[in-house]
């Protein structure tokens, strides 16, 4: 399966989508998911920039995990819209189903409390006070 005309300026998710639904791999390809080939095209890409393979595997995994610590309000839309398909992903494979052994309707948890709770202020006044 030759890969043609893929650069180290080629975007990876198209070069994937093309190489997919190209009519001859189709067959071969149709149980590889779209995320895998994309990886393979960074890996590719990665080894075109002159990076190893350590710095790669760094690279992407920088790029597929979310920092609790950025602040996504100051991304651009298409690195915001990265930034949400990956959360989409991981909610969906950290969700529980109904048809999942594990699944439990109704949970309730009891949470300790350690120390007293402060009142706030706004919630002292009485109702007679309205």
């Amino acid at each position: 399966m030759p890969v043609r005309n893929f650069s180290k300026y080629s975007d990876c998710s198209r070069a994937a989508e093309q190489l997919k639904n190209n009519p001859r791999h189709k067959g071969y390809l149709e149980q590889v998911s779209l995320k895998q080939l994309e990886k393979l095209f960074s890996f590719l890409r990665g080894n075109l920039w002159g990076q190893s393979l350590a710095e790669t595997m760094e690279q992407i995994q920088r790029e597929t995990t979310i920092d609790p610590e950025e602040d996504l309000n100051k991304l651009d839309d298409k690195e915001l819209a990265k930034r949400k398909s990956i959360m989409d992903e991981l909610f969906e494979k950290n969700q529980k189903k109904k048809d999942d052994p594990d699944f439990v309707y109704d949970i309730e948890v009891e949470f300790p409390q350690d120390e007293q709770l402060q009142s706030c202020g706004w919630d002292t006044e009485s109702a007679e006070d309205f």
